[in-house]
């Protein structure tokens, strides 16, 4: 095995195997360790699944498990519930970054499913959303499309929010109902105010240092290629790819 090849230790493997999909028919699936190995490491590298290196099986192999596994939510439940043993949420963190739509992303007609792709001042984007605990680790993720607002975002991850004394954010989540919807749940918001406010908003300034946590994050997770740039047509693939990052990043 070549030292630039990715492989998962035998500690992150046994985390990973009790939240693995029992087969209890049929041929049996091809090693999973293996297999997991060569999908991390076309995610991280951003190659072609035809590229990638014949250590890991087949290429068609890894392509037809990532996309069957995706398209079964297995990835996104892993990170759930690997995310949710997490006990550093005295403080939460929530944030939103565009990630750029590589042209091949856009090129199929549009289907049933939405897509998640929209057109900004950048060109054709994503925008993941993401909520972090008190060490900058993420425990909520949601991808929309790049023109969808911060607010909006917050919206639909609020009920995802674990129980916490306190949310740091940046201005764009200043807005009203965000704040007393947080009140209402316990959660005192690190949120400073808008120019346009006529009254200024009181903060924890020295709370509101440790933001740097989740700005981070996606530093991190922008480090894999295929989550700095999204080459997948399908949202629940790219959404796969982002928590396959996430989980081996922080949660193994």
């Amino acid at each position: 095995m070549s030292t630039h090849h990715f492989w998962l230790s035998d500690s992150q493997f046994e985390r990973l195997r009790p939240l693995l999909p029992n087969k209890v028919r049929g041929v049996p699936r091809v090693d999973d360790r293996r297999v997991i190995s060569g999908i991390i490491h076309v995610l991280k590298g951003g190659l072609m699944w035809r590229d990638a290196p014949s250590v890991y099986g087949p290429h068609k192999t890894l392509y037809n498990r990532f996309i069957r596994w995706s398209r079964a939510g297995v990835f996104d439940r892993i990170f759930s519930e690997l995310a949710a043993a997490g006990d550093a949420t005295e403080t939460v963190m929530i944030d939103a970054t565009h990630l750029k739509a590589h042209r091949t992303a856009a090129s199929a007609q549009k289907g049933a499913l939405p897509r998640r792709i929209g057109r900004t001042k950048g060109g054709l984007t994503s925008k993941l959303h993401a909520v972090s605990d008190a060490l900058g680790r993420p425990i909520a993720l949601l991808l929309t499309e790049g023109q969808v607002s911060d607010y909006r975002g917050a919206a639909t991850l609020l009920p995802a929010l674990p129980p916490a004394d306190a949310l740091i954010a940046d201005k764009g989540y200043d807005s009203n109902w965000f704040r007393e919807a947080l009140i209402g749940q316990g959660i005192e918001p690190c949120i400073p105010g808008r120019a346009g406010r006529k009254k200024p908003i009181q903060y924890d300034q020295a709370l509101y240092k440790q933001r740097n946590l989740i700005e981070r994050l996606f530093g991190r997770l922008k480090d894999w290629r295929r989550v700095a740039t999204r080459y997948d047509r399908c949202a629940h693939a790219f959404l796969s790819t982002i928590a396959i990052a996430a989980t081996v990043i922080y949660w193994l």
